[in-house]
């Protein structure tokens, strides 16, 4: 589905009229909102970015805490969530794609299912790949001067969001040794920074918060962003960062890297569902109605804003916001992908790095 036909079913979803429901009053409440991975990632940079919004938002104005769960690639803290039952709308968990990709790859260790649950608010990101500054001289647009270097990356495992760089750098002929194991993509950049590894990508809001300071230091050379989609599902350059090269045009311009094929057919597949619905907000299964639209409507007005759009430019980058009925269908999209491109991707992790998950 292109980014235009998912634009149209959410807008027509989110046109459905919601039934009349008493008034929500969560006055004196507070609120824990879990993320399941550590403080320093993009999700958490995400959470902070909406939590006190949230709080202007809700009825009763209650406070708004973020809270950490890493462990697992994120997976602890979603079959952490599965468990849990509706309390007054006070908890709400937020998932990346990290969580994402390991359900649909069937990583034995998910105990979670996503329609369990209820979406109040999905939202994009993009992702930043970067190199230290004296491999950062060898690059001209391509991956041609890179190859022959061996690369060191901080990762939280190949099931993850980690995939969509690792194979994007094996497809351009890149040697890149995964340390796996760390809690949270900031864990990645701190790696970086302390020399433990010399390549490492960011999501937008984590470059935006800390990266990007790196680069103006002289520390980092950004190489690509994986992109955005059009409205016909054509990979464009991400509005967040528009003077940085995609994936693709680096792909373009690299001796034998092609963007057609089983291998740009699963990356682009992995792409979108990690991507352009990238974190969700969740209230566990069991929710009320006219709590699920309560918290559906706090974030729809937060989208609405005048100050919203600068500020979210500034801190997570910019990119829609989906909410309610227009979070359902989001979310949908984002756990799904087509069968070719997972035995494709399963096949490689297999190959590449020993992990069966058949």
């Amino acid at each position: 589905m292109t980014i235009k036909q998912l634009a149209a079913s959410v807008a027509a979803a989110t046109l459905i009229a919601a039934p009349a429901m008493a008034e929500v009053d969560l006055s004196g409440k507070t609120i824990e909102w879990v993320i399941p991975f550590s403080e320093t990632g993009g999700s958490a940079k995400w959470a902070n970015f909406f939590a006190p919004l949230l709080s202007e938002e809700l009825p009763g104005n209650p406070t708004v805490v973020v809270k950490f769960m890493p462990g697992a690639g994120s997976t602890k803290g979603a079959n952490w969530f599965q468990e849990q039952e509706h309390e007054e709308g006070t908890l709400l968990f937020g998932t990346s794609g990290s969580t994402q990709f390991p359900y649909l790859l069937g990583d034995p260790r998910v105990r979670y299912e996503y329609s369990d649950w209820v979406p109040v608010m999905a939202s994009g990101t993009g992702g930043v790949a970067y190199l230290n500054p004296t491999d950062g001289e060898k690059f001209d647009g391509s991956a041609n001067g890179l190859k022959g270097t061996n690369f060191i990356y901080g990762s939280q495992g190949a099931t993850r969001l980690d995939l969509v760089p690792l194979l994007a750098w094996e497809m351009l002929g890149m040697n890149v040794e995964p340390v796996f194991g760390i809690k949270g993509r900031g864990d990645g950049r701190l790696m970086f920074e302390r020399g433990e590894a010399t390549i490492d990508y960011q999501t937008s809001s984590a470059y935006l918060g800390a990266s990007a300071d790196l680069v103006a230091q002289g520390k980092a050379v950004p190489m690509m962003t994986w992109g955005a989609l059009d409205e016909d599902g054509n990979i464009v350059r991400d509005p967040t960062f528009p003077d940085i090269p995609t994936f693709k045009e680096v792909c373009q311009a690299t001796d034998g890297c092609e963007t057609e094929g089983e291998a740009w057919d699963a990356w682009k597949a992995f792409f979108i569902a990690g991507f352009p619905v990238q974190k969700i907000a969740f209230l566990p299964a069991g929710t009320p109605d006219d709590v699920a639209q309560t918290y559906s409507d706090a974030f729809d007005a937060i989208r609405n804003r005048p100050d919203f759009a600068e500020r979210a430019t500034q801190q997570v980058g910019e990119y829609p916001v989906f909410v309610g009925a227009g979070a359902e269908r989001a979310t949908k999209e984002g756990t799904t992908v087509s069968d070719e491109a997972k035995a494709y991707v399963q096949n490689w992790l297999q190959e590449a790095y020993g992990v069966s998950l058949k």
